[in-house]
C-alpha cells in the first residue's frame, strides 16, 4: 500500500450499539474497495475486523481494529470498534486516533442507547459524523421511522441524503435526494436514472429534512429557505461539505452491510463530505509545558501518539500509532515525551485486521503500527528530541466492577500476575490490586462481560486458569464503652521462666488506630517494658473479638501492673498486653463497622424513581440529587457490601443510559442483623 498525501486520508471510526453492524459494514466497505477479495461474515467467523479467537466465539467485537482501504484516490483508514458497553474502552483509543465519525443505527431498532452515547462522544471530542441507517434488507426495517427518531434525538442538523427503492422486501436501488436522481447497479456497473414515479410521498419529507439541515449553515441559504426559493443542486453539496465539516449537519445514507447495498455512496460520502487531517490541528503542549497547535505537515519534525497497544504471546508487542506531523521511518530513533526516554523503530507496518504490509514510513495524517517497542505505553507521545510534543493522554472510563480472582491451582499466583500485566498493557480499563488485608487479588472492569474476556484470555494466551468469586469486604470493628482489665502472662519451666503482668484500660476515640498511653506510679511496670506493651497492643489490633477483622478507634492506658527482677522480658510484656486486649475487649461492647462510599450516579429523569428504589434496598442513604434538564444527578451513602452488583443493576434499569462513580467515605457501625450474619459465616469460614 502506497504513502498518500495528508489531504488525500481519512481516518474513520465506526461507531453504534452492539449488533447494529458495524462490522459487516467494515467487510462490505472492504470488499467494495476491493481491499478484500470476499464478503466474510460474523456467524462464519471469517471477518477481517473480528480475527481474534474470543471475538469469532463470542459472535462480537471485543477489540478496535484497524481497516486501510482505496477509494477514489484517497486513503481511508477504518477503525471498527466493540459496541458492547462492556468494551468501551476500546472506543476511547479508537476515537483519539479518529478525524471523523460513521454512526451505525439498525433499521429495525432505530435510535438505540449505544448511538446517543456514540454522539455524545463525538461531540465531546469534536469530530463530525456520517450516520448509516443499517439493515434496510430486513422486513421490519422502517426507514421513515428511523429518520423521524434521528431528528427528535439529534435535531435539525440530521441531513438525509437517500431513500432507498425497494422491489418487494428487497433494496433496488436508492434516490439521491440531493440532485433527484436515482442510482441502481447491475453488477459492478451503477446506472443512474429519473426517479421512479410513485416515491414522491415517500421523497418529499426526506428531502425537506436535508434542506432545512443545508439552510441552517448559511444565513443567506436561510433566507432562501424561508422565502420558499429551491436550492440548487451546487448550494446543497456545498452546504453538506461545509455543514459536516463544521458539525453543523449529519448526513444520513442506508443500505443493507449483508447485501453489500449503500456502500458505495457511503465511500463516496466519506471522501466528499469529511475533511483530510491538513484541515485538523491536534492541541498539544511543548517541553515546558505551554499548549502549541500541531499541524499535519509532512515535512515538520515528528509528532505522533500510540492510542493502542496488542501485546500477545504469540505475535509479540504491537503499537498503533496515528502521526500528526512529519514522517515515523522505519530503523530510527524517536523521543518518547511521555517516558522521557529514547525509542528504537525497527519495522514498521500498515495493518489490515492481523494482516501487517510493511512499508518503509507512516507519512503525517497516517495510521500504522510498530512492533516491540521497548518502552511505549498506550497513550505516549513519540516525537524529535530537539522539537518536544506532549499530547493530552487518552481518556478511559473508570473501572466499576470488581470480582476477586483465585488460582484453581496452586503456586499460579505469579503466572495470573504476569498474564494480567499484559493484557492490562492492551486494556487501560482493567485494574489489580493485591488486597493485603483480605488476602485477595481484585480485578475491576467495566462490566461483567468485560472481566468475562479478561479471564478467558487469561486461559486462551497465558495457559492460567482462575475462579471468581465476589470480594471480601474490609469490615471492620470497634469498642463502646470503656473498661479495665488484667493481664497476665506467668510461664515455669525450667530455668528462666516468663513473667508480664498488665492493668489496661480501654476506651473508644475518634483516632484511627491506636492511642497508648502509660501512668503508672511507682515504678510498677518499668519503663523499658513499655514498648512492649504498646507493641503487643498494635498486633492484638490486626483481630478483633468479634469476627477477628482489624479494630479501629482504640485508646489503651497503662495504668498498673508487676513484674519479676529476673522472668520478666519484653515478650512476656507483649504477652499480657495481648491478654488483657481479648479481656478488656470481650466486655466493652464491640461492634462491627462496615465500610461506607458515597455514591454519585447520573441517569434520565425517566429512571428516576427505579435508582432511588434500588438505592434504598440497598440501605443506602440519598444525600441530594440535582437536576439538569432530562438528566438527574443523585448522590447518596452506600455500605459497600450492597454495591456489588450495582453496575449491571444500573445498566438493567436505564437500558445503560446511567453513569456513576463510587468512593469509600468512612467506617459506620453495622446494623445488627447485618453484623450477626457477617459474624456467623466468619465462624464457619474458620
Amino acid at each position: 500500500m502506497k504513502n498518500y498525501p495528508t489531504a488525500k486520508l481519512r481516518n474513520v471510526v465506526l461507531l453504534g450499539h452492539g449488533r447494529a453492524g458495524k462490522t459487516s459494514l467494515a467487510e462490505a466497505l472492504l470488499f467494495c474497495s476491493g481491499a478484500s477479495d470476499r464478503l466474510g461474515t460474523i456467524a462464519a467467523g471469517n471477518t477481517v475486523s473480528d480475527y481474534d479467537a474470543e471475538e469469532i466465539k463470542r459472535l462480537c467485537s471485543i477489540s478496535a481494529s484497524l481497516l486501510p482501504l482505496e477509494w477514489r484516490e484517497c486513503k481511508i483508514n477504518l477503525i471498527d470498534t466493540p459496541g458492547y458497553f462492556d468494551f468501551v474502552g476500546e472506543q476511547a483509543e479508537a476515537v483519539a486516533a479518529a478525524d471523523c465519525a460513521v454512526l451505525v443505527v439498525s433499521g429495525k431498532s432505530g435510535v438505540s442507547v449505544g448511538a446517543e452515547k456514540a454522539w455524545a462522544l463525538c461531540a465531546k471530542k469534536g469530530i463530525p459524523l456520517i450516520i448509516f441507517i443499517n439493515k434496510l434488507d430486513d422486513e421490519k426495517a422502517d426507514y421513515q421511522k428511523v429518520l423521524a427518531e434521528l431528528k427528535d434525538v439529534f435535531g435539525k442538523c440530521v441531513a438525509p441524503c437517500l431513500v432507498p427503492i425497494k422491489k418487494g422486501d428487497a433494496i433496488d436501488g436508492f434516490v439521491n435526494v440531493v440532485d433527484m436522481t436515482s442510482r441502481r447497479w447491475e453488477g459492478d456497473k451503477r446506472i443512474d436514472g429519473p426517479v421512479p414515479d410513485g416515491m414522491d410521498d415517500e421523497i418529499q419529507p426526506v428531502r425537506e429534512m436535508i434542506m432545512e439541515a443545508v439552510a441552517e449553515t448559511d444565513d443567506d441559504l436561510l433566507n432562501k429557505f424561508f422565502e420558499g426559493e429551491e436550492f440548487t443542486t451546487e448550494e446543497i453539496y456545498n452546504g453538506l461539505k461545509y455543514g459536516t465539516r463544521s458539525r453543523d449537519i449529519v448526513p444520513v445514507l442506508c443500505g443493507s452491510a449483508a447485501k453489500n447495498q449503500g456502500t458505495q455512496l457511503l465511500l463516496d460520502a466519506i471522501v466528499k463530505y469529511t475533511a483530510g487531517p491538513d484541515k485538523y490541528n491536534k492541541l498539544a503542549e511543548d517541553a515546558a509545558g505551554e499548549p502549541v497547535e500541531v499541524e499535519s505537515d509532512p515535512e515538520g519534525p515528528l509528532a505522533a501518539q500510540c492510542f493502542k497497544t496488542i501485546a500477545d504471546p504469540f505475535i509479540g508487542r504491537l503499537s498503533f500509532i496515528r502521526v500528526y506531523r512529519g514522517t515515523l521511518k522505519k530503523d530510527s530513533v524517536v523521543y518518547n515525551a511521555t517516558q522521557k526516554a529514547e525509542e528504537k523503530i525497527g519495522r514498521v507496518y500498515f495493518l489490515r485486521g492481523k494482516k501487517q504490509i510493511e512499508t518503509d514510513a507512516i507519512g503525517a495524517g497516517d495510521i500504522g503500527a510498530v512492533p516491540k517497542l521497548s518502552i511505549t505505553a498506550t497513550g505516549d507521545s513519540l516525537c524529535d528530541k530537539a522539537n518536544v510534543v506532549l499530547f493530552e493522554n487518552i481518556d478511559f472510563p473508570a473501572p466499576v466492577t470488581s470480582m476477586a480472582i483465585m488460582p484453581k491451582a496452586k503456586g499460579d499466583e505469579e503466572k495470573i500476575s504476569a498474564g494480567l500485566h499484559k493484557i492490562m498493557e492492551e486494556d487501560k480499563t482493567i485494574r489489580l490490586e493485591n488486597n493485603v488485608e483480605t488476602h485477595q487479588q481484585i480485578i475491576s472492569g467495566i462490566g461483567d462481560q468485560h472481566i468475562e474476556v479478561v479471564i478467558s484470555k487469561l486461559k486462551a494466551k497465558y495457559s492460567v486458569d482462575v475462579d471468581l468469586t465476589e470480594p471480601k469486604v474490609p469490615y471492620r470493628e470497634t469498642i463502646r464503652k470503656a473498661v479495665k482489665a488484667e493481664g497476665k502472662h506467668k510461664k515455669q519451666s525450667g530455668g528462666h521462666g516468663q513473667y508480664g503482668h498488665v492493668w489496661i484500660e480501654f476506651e473508644p476515640t475518634d483516632a484511627e488506630g491506636l492511642v497508648f498511653e502509660e501512668k503508672v506510679f511507682g515504678g510498677a511496670v518499668p519503663k523499658n517494658f513499655f514498648p512492649a506493651v504498646e507493641k503487643g497492643l498494635q498486633e492484638s489490633m490486626a483481630h478483633g473479638v468479634l469476627a477477628g477483622y482489624p479494630v479501629v478507634g482504640l485508646k489503651a492506658t497503662l495504668y498498673d501492673g508487676s513484674y519479676h527482677s529476673v522472668d520478666s522480658s519484653e515478650m512476656a510484656f507483649k504477652m499480657a498486653a495481648n491478654l488483657a486486649y481479648k479481656a478488656g475487649l470481650a466486655q466493652a461492647s464491640p461492634v462491627l463497622l462496615e465500610p461506607i462510599g458515597t455514591l454519585t450516579v447520573t441517569i434520565p429523569n425517566a429512571n428516576m424513581g427505579d435508582v432511588m428504589g434500588d438505592i434504598n434496598k440497598r440501605r443506602g442513604r440519598v444525600l441530594g440529587s440535582d437536576q439538569h434538564g432530562d438528566i438527574v444527578t443523585i448522590t447518596a451513602d452506600v455500605p459497600m457490601a450492597e454495591m456489588a452488583k450495582f453496575a449491571t443493576d444500573l445498566r438493567s434499569m436505564t437500558q445503560g443510559r446511567g453513569e456513576f462513580s463510587f468512593a469509600f467515605r468512612a467506617y459506620e457501625q453495622a446494623p445488627e442483623h447485618v453484623a450477626k450474619k457477617i459474624i456467623e459465616e466468619t465462624a464457619k469460614e474458620a
